[in-house]
């Protein structure tokens, strides 16, 4: 059976690893243990000396790598990362799950960039380490990780409520019966095959529970466990120094995070962040800049604004990438936000009549809750993900809500979303700019 600590580092024999050899004082020297381990490693790509972790810092790295690459990178490569799911490294890998989740907890908040990708590339690699075992040992690995886990038997619904809570697991996924969650294929059978018709109630308890709905649970209780340890990492920070390398190597982590991001933000084209230009906004976002009257002020400026103009500046091709971010993933210390967003919103909120926050003060806190901060009067870091970071509302949308604002040109029957509007009314200026300049060119070589 593999390790139960391959899957689940936080266990108890994870944590005895990492106490007997989770040293830090080699943390960045070459290993050559592990190096040799990386290489026979079945199916590791080896013709690229970069594919291969010399030092756990490395290894550590690769793990955040791993998974930006996967989600984002057009030309990612499983075998680039084939070691990862070889249980030999078990070790190496239980200590680096400590590194980089301690690294983390010290360097950034729990609601970060780098605590959420590292909270879902555990998800991942315990996906697709169990996908490598046989039938068998999948169930019975499963089996071992929910008794570590919970009490299994008579497991009431709210033994998962911090799930429930996290939205990590919801619960229509599960079979509850007398506030009981029903895992178990006898006790499916002795409470429902009586009440179910023209099916084979064997196969009934295959299809809404099996073995899916057990990994589910695993994946997201060892998901959410994991969130709390770094949460009770970043609570110790205060009253504990730091080591030195694990500031290092939380460091290192951002920066690989920022690099490999690159994948997604490229994968949108010409459709980068960039400075406001005004001149492009579409004409319900122009006639909102105008001033808007009361009836339509609150939706104008809270829905309609503050989505626009945060994912005008910060994330346009959110529509063409689908990648779920947050502000700060793209707006590291929010002074982009606070500088530059903000004060739009702020003052197309002041040229409503009459303006906006003078007798409507409280949607200022509804602007921050829509940028994903909570209902808090400013945006800071450590209220990121209370909420969520609202994208712009659909030209259907405005047509039903704010029929006034809508005032189509050209340009509009071409799209559906205001941001698309804005997009496309770049390239086309940029376009117009270029065509000017060849004929400018020609022109001067003609005389």
């Amino acid at each position: 059976m593999v390790s139960s600590y391959f899957l689940y580092p936080l266990s108890d024999e994870g944590e005895q690893i990492v106490r007997q050899q989770g040293s830090l004082e080699n943390l960045f020297l070459e290993d050559k243990d592990l190096m040799d381990l990386v290489i026979h490693t079945k199916s590791q790509n080896i013709s690229n000396d970069s594919y291969i972790p010399k030092s756990l810092a490395e290894y550590t790295l690769k793990r955040v790598e791993w998974y930006v690459r996967k989600k984002y990178d057009k030309e990612y490569e499983h075998n680039d990362y084939a070691f990862l799911l070889n249980p030999e490294l078990e070790i190496y890998d239980v200590i680096s799950f400590y590194i980089a989740a301690q690294s983390i907890g010290i360097n950034f908040n729990p609601n970060s960039r780098e605590s959420r990708v590292f909270i879902e590339s555990q998800g991942q690699l315990i996906q697709e380490r169990l996908e490598t075992l046989s039938k068998t040992l999948r169930e019975e690995t499963i089996a071992k990780l929910l008794n570590q886990l919970i009490a299994a038997d008579n497991l009431h619904w709210t033994s998962l409520a911090e799930l429930l809570g996290s939205k990590k697991i919801n619960l229509s996924h599960l079979i509850i019966d007398k506030g009981q969650i029903i895992l178990d294929k006898k006790d499916f059978l002795d409470r429902f095959e009586h009440k179910i018709e023209d099916r084979i109630p064997e196969k009934m308890y295959d299809i809404l529970i099996g073995d899916k709905i057990k990994e589910l649970i695993v994946n997201r209780m060892i998901m959410q466990n994991t969130e709390n340890y770094i949460s009770k990492v970043h609570e110790m920070v205060s009253n504990v120094e730091a080591h030195p390398s694990l500031i290092q190597i939380g460091a290192k982590i951002s920066k690989t995070l920022t690099e490999n991001y690159s994948y997604s933000s490229n994968q949108g084209g010409d459709i980068k962040a960039s400075k406001f230009q005004v001149e492009a906004f579409p004409p319900c976002i122009q006639n909102t800049m105008d001033g808007v009257s009361a009836g339509n002020r609150n939706d104008a400026i809270v829905l309609l604004m503050t989505s626009f103009l945060s994912y005008a500046r910060l994330y346009p091709s959110v529509f063409k990438n689908k990648a779920d971010l947050k502000i700060s993933d793209l707006d590291k210390g929010l002074k982009i936000t606070t500088t530059e967003i903000l004060p739009l919103i702020y003052e197309a909120a002041q040229n409503c009549n009459p303006p906006l926050f003078e007798d409507d003060p409280q949607e200022k806190l509804n602007i921050t809750a829509k940028l994903g901060f909570g209902v808090h009067e400013t945006p800071e870091l450590d209220k990121e993900g209370e909420s969520k970071w609202y994208t712009p509302m659909s030209c259907e949308k405005i047509k039903i809500h704010l029929p006034v604002l809508c005032q189509p040109d050209e340009n509009c029957k071409k799209i559906g979303n205001p941001l698309s509007y804005y997009n496309l009314k770049k390239w086309l200026m940029k376009q117009s700019m270029t065509n000017q300049q060849t004929e400018n060119t020609k022109k001067s070589e003609g005389n």
